[in-house]
C-alpha cells in the first residue's frame, strides 16, 4: 500500500488523544468534530492493522500497540512542527506545552527560584512540572523531558549530563549548641542522623561514606526519624532534630545565612550528577533546547558558588572578599526563616 500525507494526519490525531485524554480534547486542540477524531483513528487502527485505543464510555486508553506506536511518532512529529516553524521565519519558535518530569529536589530548590525568569523570557510556552520519585515511561506519559539526579537507566532516552554535586553533611546551630559538633566521621554513631529511605528501592541508606584524600570511611547512623522525602528531612533538620546528609548545590543558600553550618567539611561526600533525558531524535525540539540551555546556565552558577575542592579548604558558601551574584528571580527566600516557610509547605 502506498504511503500518503493522511498516515501523518491520522497518527497526529492519534498523538492528540495521547496527550488530551480523550477525543474531546483533542478534537478541541486541533478543530476537528469528535466523529471526525474518530473517523481518524479507525482509518490509522485499519492502516496498521491493530486496534490502538481502548475505548468506554467514560474513558480512553492507548493500547500496548498505541503506546508503541506513539512512542515511536511522537518525537518525529515534534521534529516536524519544529522545521516547519524554523522554516517559517516565526521569530517565536520556543512554544506550545512542555511537560517535565523532576523530583522534588530539583523543582523546589534549583528550578522554582527561576521559574519565573523561565517563562518570562519564553511567553509562548506554557510549562508543566510534575514531581515525582521515580522517571517512569517518558514517551508513554507524554513528557518531552525529565531531570534527574543519579546515573540514567540504560534506555533509548537521550542524556545530557548537566553538572556534579556532592553531598554534604549539616545540622542547625541549635542541634549544635545542644550536642556538640562532630570533629570526625566516627562521631556520627554518637548523633542523631535524620534517616532516608532510598526513593529507588525503598530500602533505608544503612550507612552514610565519606572521603578524604585516599581514604573512604563507612559510618553507619542512626536515628529516631526515617523520611522518605527531601523536603521533610531539611525541614527537620532546619528544626534541630537531627544532622542530615543533602546535596550541597541545593542548601547553599541556607548555610550562606547561617540557618545551618556545614560539618566535617574536610570529609567529601558522595557525588551525584544531574541528568537531563529526553526522547532520541536527531534534534530535540526548540522548546526542549531552551529548557536544557536554561537549567544548564542557571543552576551551573549556583554549582560554581559550591566548593569542591579535595582540601576542602573552604565551608559550602564561605564568605570571601568577592561576594557570589545572586540570581534574581521574582521570589527567592532571603532569610532562614523565609526559607523555612517554603520548605514547610
Amino acid at each position: 500500500m502506498a504511503f500518503d500525507g493522511r498516515v501523518i494526519s491520522n497518527v497526529g490525531v492519534l498523538a492528540a488523544i495521547a496527550e488530551g485524554g480523550s477525543f474531546a480534547r483533542a478534537a478541541e486542540a486541533l478543530g476537528l468534530s469528535r466523529s471526525g477524531v474518530s473517523r481518524a483513528v479507525s482509518r490509522l487502527e485499519a492502516r496498521v492493522g491493530v486496534r490502538l485505543l481502548d475505548r468506554t464510555t467514560r474513558a480512553v486508553a492507548l493500547t500496548d500497540e498505541g503506546r508503541r506506536l506513539y512512542s515511536e511518532v511522537a518525537p518525529l512529529l515534534t521534529g516536524i512542527e519544529d522545521a516547519v516553524t524554523v522554516t517559517s521565519g516565526s521569530s517565536v519558535a520556543v512554544r506550545g506545552r512542555l511537560r517535565v518530569n523532576v523530583d522534588a529536589f530539583f523543582a523546589r530548590l534549583l528550578f522554582t527560584p527561576c521559574l519565573s525568569e523561565f517563562l518570562a523570557l519564553y511567553p509562548n510556552l506554557s510549562l508543566e512540572l510534575v514531581a515525582r520519585d521515580q522517571l517512569g515511561d517518558l514517551v508513554g506519559e507524554g513528557f518531552d523531558i525529565a531531570v534527574r539526579f543519579g546515573t540514567p537507566p540504560v534506555s533509548s532516552l537521550v542524556s545530557t549530563k548537566l553538572l556534579d554535586t556532592r553531598t554534604v553533611t549539616v545540622a542547625s546551630p541549635a542541634y549544635l549548641k545542644r550536642h556538640g559538633e562532630p570533629v570526625a566521621p566516627s562521631d556520627l554513631a554518637n548523633h542523631a542522623c535524620i534517616q532516608v529511605r532510598d526513593s529507588s528501592t525503598g530500602q533505608p541508606i544503612e550507612a552514610w561514606q565519606f572521603r578524604r584524600g585516599d581514604e573512604i570511611v563507612e559510618v553507619r547512623t542512626s536515628g529516631r526519624l526515617m523520611v522518605t522525602e527531601f523536603g521533610t528531612m531539611l525541614g527537620a533538620c532546619l528544626q534541630g532534630i537531627g544532622i542530615a546528609r543533602v546535596k550541597a548545590i541545593g542548601v547553599r543558600h541556607l548555610i550562606e545565612e547561617g540557618a545551618l553550618v556545614e560539618l566535617l567539611p574536610d570529609w567529601l561526600g558522595n557525588t551525584f550528577p544531574l541528568y537531563a533525558l529526553y526522547p532520541s531524535r536527531h534534534l530535540p525540539a526548540a522548546k526542549v533546547r531552551a529548557f536544557i540551555d536554561f537549567v544548564q546556565s542557571r543552576v551551573l552558577q549556583a554549582e560554581r558558588r559550591v566548593d569542591h575542592s579535595p582540601a576542602g579548604k573552604k565551608r559550602v558558601g564561605a564568605k570571601t572578599s568577592v561576594q557570589p551574584r545572586r540570581l534574581k528571580p521574582a521570589s527567592t527566600p532571603e532569610s532562614a526563616a523565609s526559607t523555612r516557610r517554603l520548605l514547610s509547605v
